[in-house]
């Protein structure tokens, strides 16, 4: 018998962070759709805390946040914890990574509006065997 594959792996941890509710409700829902578990956050402050307490697969955060942006946050992840996979959902950044501002820390953009097809598409790009 063929051994069923799965095109999407459910069971990543990931972490949305986006400053609007409805935007973050709705990433969540996209991604818990696929059977992934998710948390979220509000700010990169509070990211920066559930990532001291657990374990993520992936993070995805806005870009334009008030106190700490996303890139600001991006680059302070990576200096905690080098290899997390770190994928920005923002209209802004692809405008400043388009203008020769590197996004330190982001391994990839996806930019707002997006399709659910785009964000499995970042997620199976960052998450190897999903």
């Amino acid at each position: 018998m063929p051994k069923q594959i799965n095109k999407v792996k459910p069971g990543w941890q990931i972490l949305v962070v986006d400053d609007e509710p409805a935007v973050c409700g709705a990433i969540k829902m996209m991604i818990e759709h696929d059977g992934h578990k998710v948390q979220t956050a509000s700010s990169g402050k509070e990211a920066l805390a559930l990532l001291e307490q657990g374990r993520f697969d992936l993070v995805t955060t806005d870009f334009s946040m008030p106190e700490m942006k996303g890139d600001t946050l991006a680059a302070a992840i990576k200096q905690r914890l080098p290899n997390q996979p770190v994928l920005m959902i923002s209209g802004n950044a692809l405008t400043s990574q388009s203008s020769g501002n590197p996004l330190t820390g982001v391994d990839l953009v996806i930019g707002k509006p997006f399709l659910l097809a785009d964000l499995r598409k970042a997620i199976d790009k960052l998450l190897p065997g999903t």
